[in-house]
């Protein structure tokens, strides 16, 4: 019988010694050096003891003073969507209608989805001067009668042509307009028409988001993937990376799941046997509410900005609870998209009616998430903690829209101050990992690390060693992941990690006064780079399960 990768003899197998930097590892805080045999990490020590056991029979690598450290999880992407957004217009630039309009006219065929459709995504219009919206018919004239779907940076709504309209029947659809903007089940088919996209494409779109990946130190993304997002193709697409077999370029591993609602034990069974590929649990993007940029998170009081509007809440707490039960009683994670207070509330009563159906240990067992939840009152985080609910949210939310002077604070006035509260889900004891909602935000893993560390609400901060978790060995736990060693850098665990040029190591926390001591060797804490320099570290080379994924090119034997 042949032995697996795992199990082949040791000299079969690829040894490589890391020397002359600095390793994030909690077995040594002064590590400098680390061999990895095979897949797995081997040894971490200091240079000394690496001049000692290097030998001919290995490849020595001299990291010139980088940083090698756990590669990031990415707890929460859409890969296809990711992928779309690289190659299609780029808005987030644009501070107008008109600006928008002339960008859409000036799209080449090239930057076009299926049938000739004009693609872009990023808008923001609380950026504008004007936030008032261009017309369908604008948009038609613009793209030469070519059909338009011009995602918002929240994703949860877009700019559609009339002739998109037309062809998608959306006129008919809860959340269509006579603007521009289509929200709710008319975004839905909208965005289902325009990424109507042949397998082939589908491929080239998630490939590119896999490269942009791994060359920003990502070693694994979860995949949240959904009926109203993309096709079962598109989900068994983004799975098939994983196969061992697959011919071409290592990738980073996909964690997938899959939004859709079951409503008893058997049903969730049925919608997992169908999907063709195994899926972490039925949760992610099964949307309780929308969100706050689009106005379709659904509040416990009116927006700020629109007065009678409280968003939308798209599941029920007994659909809710169905779900969860089903699910617990499977052992499986179930979980839903939550974004404002009133969702939360439901999510939370849906958890206590599925703990008096099927058990409070159950439903703690399976490991429920709930992603983003940005609105979380103390009695609600306490709720969080009882169930052991895994938050996976995004602190890039808080750096590019919180604040005073904020698309927060225009929709929710006063509440904004309390929304990401990261350091209260950690004093509770709730389980947090951290994603980017890729292509909501980038994929800038130590922009996001800044972002727990720069939070606009002192109070909510976290250190940067927090932070780095939640983004790393956090995101493989949140995952149930089966290896439970992944993301941290000790002998017998995975080889996955990355490797930065810094300018500067420290240890960085959330209050000031600690900071200058902490920063002393005595300390005994495993330094990370420093974030307050203006930029971000940048990505030598990414490594999964001992497997190049990235090089720059700048490590040399």
């Amino acid at each position: 019988m042949t032995a697996s990768p795992s199990e082949a003899p040791k000299e079969q197998r690829k040894v490589t010694l890391y020397r002359n930097g600095s390793v994030y590892t909690a077995a040594d805080p002064f590590a400098t050096a680390l061999l990895i045999d095979g897949d797995t990490v081997a040894w971490v020590g200091s240079e000394q003891a690496a001049t000692s056991i290097a030998d001919s029979s290995m490849e020595v690598i001299d990291l010139q003073g980088a940083l090698l450290a756990p590669g990031f999880v990415d707890s929460h992407v859409h890969l296809t969507e990711t992928g779309i957004a690289l190659d299609s217009l780029q808005l987030g630039g644009v501070r107008s209608a008109a600006e928008l309009l002339d960008a859409v006219a000036g799209a080449t065929v090239s930057a076009s989805g299926a049938g000739g459709t004009v693609l872009g995504h990023g808008w923001d219009e609380t950026l504008w001067a004007d936030p008032a919206l261009p017309s369908r018919e604008e948009l038609d004239r613009a793209a030469g009668g070519r059909p338009v779907y011009l995602s918002r940076v929240d994703v949860h709504s877009a700019l559609v042509s009339a002739s998109l309209a037309a062809a998608s029947g959306l006129e008919s659809l809860d959340g269509y307009a006579a603007d521009g903007q289509v929200k709710r089940a008319a975004h839905t088919a909208a965005r289902r028409a325009a990424r109507n996209l042949p397998a082939g494409a589908l491929r080239r779109y998630q490939e590119a988001a896999l490269a942009e990946a791994a060359a920003n130190g990502y070693v694994a993304l979860a995949e949240m993937a959904a009926p109203h997002i993309g096709s079962v193709e598109d989900l068994q697409l983004a799975a098939g990376w994983n196969a061992p077999d697959r011919p071409g370029h290592a990738v980073p591993e996909i964690l997938p799941y899959w939004g859709q609602l079951a409503g008893s034990a058997e049903q969730a069974r049925s919608i997992l046997d169908s999907l063709g590929v195994p899926v972490l649990g039925l949760a992610g993007d099964l949307n309780m509410d929308g969100s706050i940029g689009s106005r379709t998170a659904a509040l416990r009081g009116d927006y700020s900005d629109a007065p009678g509007e409280r968003g939308t809440r798209y599941l029920s707490v007994d659909e809710a609870a169905a779900h969860l039960a089903a699910c617990s009683v499977l052992g499986i994670q179930a979980g839903f998209h939550v974004i404002g207070d009133a969702g939360l509330d439901a999510a939370l009563d849906a958890l206590d009616q599925a703990a008096a159906e099927v058990g409070e240990q159950r439903v703690r067992a399976a490991g429920h998430r709930l992603e983003h939840v940005e609105i979380a009152d103390p009695d609600a985080i306490q709720r969080l903690a009882k169930y052991s609910v895994t938050v996976s949210a995004q602190p890039v939310f808080d750096a590019l829209w919180g604040g005073g002077d904020s698309l927060y604070a225009q929709r929710l006035g006063s509440r904004h101050a309390a929304m990401n509260p990261f350091g209260s889900f950690y004093s509770a004891g709730v389980p947090v990992c951290f994603g980017s909602d890729s292509p909501v935000t980038p994929l800038r893993p130590w922009s996001s690390v800044r972002a727990c560390l720069e939070h606009h609400n002192a109070d909510e901060r976290i250190s940067a060693r927090a932070a780095f978790l939640g983004h790393t060995r956090a995101g493989w736990r949140a995952a149930r992941y089966r290896n439970p060693m992944a993301g941290q850098l000790v002998p017998g665990a995975p080889a996955s990690f990355a490797v930065w040029e810094v300018e500067e190591l420290m240890v960085q926390v959330a209050d000031g006064r600690v900071q200058s001591w902490s920063t002393d060797p005595r300390a005994r804490t495993p330094l990370l780079p420093a974030l307050d320099t203006g930029t971000d570290p940048v990505c030598l080379q990414t490594v999964r399960d001992g497997v190049e994924l990235f090089s720059s090119g700048s490590l040399g034997s």
